[in-house]
């Protein structure tokens, strides 16, 4: 066994310390070491965009960032968008609203992977092709991306597009 390793690092806002193993991911730490869940593991190569989170304010594949790297960091899961009454963000309840998931697995990816794209873009008209490739990351098996595009897009008009 490989000796452990301390990092430091914000997670959704509260300073989180943790002892890790300098193999293990960004992803393993958050789910088995902090208990945040949310951040699931789908295909563990970086491709389907399940373990999503920020990191820093970019999105990055959890799956493939190892916890010592996130040292220092500030780090926002799919449990850090609600407020924190528990009121679900606008971006959440638009995919509530519009129906955009099903079985919710690659949620909390496609919800942080949308977060970026309209905070890079708050005043820019979001086409719906605009979306879909900003999204094209994140594999979905149940919805066929129209909800998840129609959400996206909601939030966007109603910031004034």
């Amino acid at each position: 066994m490989a000796e452990e390793i301390r990092i430091d690092l914000r997670v959704n806002g509260h300073m989180r310390t943790g002892e890790v193993e300098p193999r293990m991911t960004l992803a393993d730490f958050l789910r088995d070491d902090l208990g945040l869940t949310g951040t699931h593991l789908g295909c563990e190569h970086g491709v389907c965009g399940a373990c999503t989170v920020s990191l820093d304010g970019a999105t990055v594949r959890a799956c493939l960032v190892l916890a010592v790297q996130a040292e220092g960091a500030d780090v926002l899961t799919v449990e850090g968008l609600a407020d924190p009454d528990g009121a679900l963000s606008e971006l959440q309840q638009a995919f509530q609203d519009q129906h955009a998931l099903q079985c919710g697995f690659c949620t909390p990816g496609f919800l942080l992977t949308a977060r970026e794209l309209l905070a890079e873009r708050p005043h820019e008209e979001l086409t719906d092709e605009t979306i879909r490739e900003a999204i094209s990351g994140n594999l979905c098996r149940c919805t066929g991306y129209g909800t998840i595009v129609q959400a996206i897009r909601s939030v966007a008009q109603g910031r004034g597009q």
